[in-house]
């Protein structure tokens, strides 16, 4: 998958400034490939359009999703517990020197910070979103297992006594939602398999 030449048929469809376009994907490609990015990076970016791709006659603007997926984590510190609001500010403040409309990338904000507690949404397309961007939790649980090693990389600036309340923090807070996924398509394909691998890794810690 040729992230670059997707994010380029994205802006040009609002754009012919080919700086821009340049620039913007440049700053994609930087952020998400920081040393520090062991999970958030440009791999993550193409599993949730691989998981979207088959659900995009269910998807209203998928333009504008696809728009929150490449900068939904484009601020991801672990020392930070605002990165979806800078990362959605940022979307903000790149897609106003475009010629999109201020519906859409009000929409595109919302959906990025939507990803912060992950609650449902009355908007299908945000539902859509938040569960790729959860899809990891329904894999085998050997993908699933090196995705914890991951997320354990990511935050290695944390000793384990503080890590891992954290994390168990992260993990009761998806198996409380009533339901993990949101749409019926999600669901039926990672809700049981997620919350198996979550209770397996809650009974290792």
């Amino acid at each position: 998958m040729n992230l670059n030449s997707i994010f380029s048929d994205l802006i040009s469809k609002y754009s012919d400034n080919e700086i821009l376009k340049t620039d913007y994907w440049k700053e994609i490609e930087q952020s998400y490939s920081q040393k520090s990015r062991q999970y958030h990076n440009l791999i993550h970016l193409e599993n949730m359009i691989l998981e979207l791709e088959e659900v995009k006659d269910k998807i209203a603007d998928y333009g504008s999703i696809l728009f929150s997926i490449f900068y939904h984590d484009i601020i991801y510190k672990a020392t930070s517990k605002d990165n979806e609001e800078k990362s959605a500010e940022l979307a903000k403040t790149r897609l106003e020197k475009l010629n999109i409309p201020n519906d859409k990338i009000i929409r595109i904000h919302n959906q990025i910070f939507a990803t912060k507690s992950h609650k449902r949404s009355e908007d299908s397309d945000t539902n859509f979103l938040l569960d790729a961007d959860l899809a990891i939790l329904g894999q085998d649980w050997k993908i699933y297992e090196n995705y914890t090693q991951q997320i354990r990389k990511e935050y290695s600036i944390y000793l384990d006594f503080m890590y891992k309340p954290g994390r168990k923090k992260v993990l009761t807070h998806f198996l409380e939602f009533e339901e993990i996924f949101k749409t019926d398509y999600f669901k039926a394909k990672y809700e049981e398999k997620a919350r198996e691998n979550i209770q397996r890794e809650l009974a290792q810690k």
